[in-house]
């Protein structure tokens, strides 16, 4: 258990293909704080290619996490709010959202398909039905602070993504 209150991220360990040790982090958007373990698209300024090629892939992987969530927290609530319970009962309530949701997955499959962003033929977002919900709207407004050398190490990590998803390495069609 980690006594420091941090995540516990494991140690740095390079992409596959490279040599170079990339620190785990999350995916998040403009309300965050850039840091080491928290990474987030370039201000929508002028952009260069490679920067708006690393903010679109930062938003996908957003995505991805943000329906997932989304999903099982329009479901199950108690996501929604502060746990004051110790870690391990937090995991424990986690876990049987996810149980309880993989149920309903397997006994209603057709609903989950509607639940999903996804892309329309142009390359346009659809938005999701769980994003009709309102249990959602409290959490789109979280503002993090960090320390200049958490943004000057989060710069660091957002440039070594940058070049590495836009180096043959790290491309995609």
């Amino acid at each position: 258990m980690v006594q420091d209150g941090s995540i516990g991220f494991p140690d740095p360990q390079p992409f596959p293909n490279d040599t170079f040790d990339m620190p785990y982090f999350l995916v998040g958007y403009d309300a965050f704080s850039l840091c080491e373990n928290m990474q987030k698209p370039y201000g929508h300024r002028l952009l260069t290619r490679d920067e708006s090629i690393l903010n679109y892939r930062l938003s996908r992987a957003r995505r991805v996490s943000e329906n997932a969530f989304g999903i099982l927290a329009n479901r199950f609530q108690i996501l929604l709010i502060k746990m004051n319970y110790s870690p391990s009962t937090v995991r424990l309530i986690v876990k049987t959202c996810c149980i309880l949701h993989n149920l309903m997955r397997i006994r209603y499959p057709t609903m989950q398909n509607a639940l999903v962003d996804h892309d329309d033929r142009r390359g346009d977002l659809v938005p999701g039905e769980w994003k009709r919900g309102r249990n959602l709207e409290d959490t789109r407004n979280v503002n993090t602070r960090g320390h200049k050398t958490a943004i000057k190490k989060g710069k660091i990590v957002r440039n070594t993504l940058k070049h590495r998803v836009n180096s043959p390495a790290g491309c995609v069609p």
